[in-house]
């Protein structure tokens, strides 16, 4: 059973103004290095096995401080990546919720799916394909450090808690949180769920 870490990236510009997607070059600003160091700084009693990224620069920024602090290398998940949002990529979130397509991404997540892009069920379903994977490539109880982007944390954690594609909205996963995961056959156990402020202790 490996024990994941689940770390959305830090703080940069687009957070809360733009859809950044997949988009090149979305670098972490002050804020979000300040919010790397400290989570590198955070996790350096734990004993970590290994770090996933999402191959987006905001995630590899978030995760090499944690690297340098446990002596380990980032290996790039390309799985891990945001969701493909198609036309909407790059775009204003004042502009979108304008538009008449934002109440279904938030009523019904689950039968959308972005124009020219991806599906929220298709984003899912290979995020939790990737972890399940990740989980028998480890030791029981190895673990493992993951950052990712909300949005495909919060489809994770939906997925293993059950919970409706309509409803994963309802969890907050804010910048540099980290939510605790233990995986194992599918089967999915939590300790904690976008905590911020301190961090789990493991013997």
């Amino acid at each position: 059973m490996a024990v994941f870490l689940l770390i959305r990236h830090g703080q940069n510009d687009m957070v809360g103004e733009k859809l950044a997607g997949r988009l090149p070059g979305v670098h972490l600003n002050a804020d979000g290095q300040a919010q790397a160091q400290h989570l590198a700084t955070g996790t350096a009693h734990l004993p970590l096995k290994a770090i996933y990224s999402s191959p987006l620069e905001r995630a590899r920024e978030t995760a090499e401080p944690m690297a340098v602090q446990h002596g380990l290398s980032v290996e790039i998940l390309p799985e891990l990546i945001e969701i493909d949002f198609g036309d909407w990529q790059g775009q204003p979130l004042k502009k979108l919720k304008r538009g008449r397509l934002w109440k279904t991404v938030q009523a019904h997540p689950g039968a959308f799916r972005f124009p020219k892009g991806e599906s929220f069920q298709e984003a899912q379903a290979r995020v939790a394909q990737a972890l399940g994977d990740l989980s028998e490539r480890h030791k029981k109880d190895d673990l493992v450090a993951v950052v990712a982007h909300s949005d495909v944390i919060r489809l994770a954690v939906a997925h293993f808690l059950g919970l409706s594609l309509d409803y994963f909205q309802r969890l907050r996963i804010s910048t540099a949180s980290v939510t605790v995961m233990h995986l194992h056959a599918g089967a999915a156990f939590f300790d904690a769920i976008n905590r911020t402020l301190d961090f789990p202790k493991f013997s």
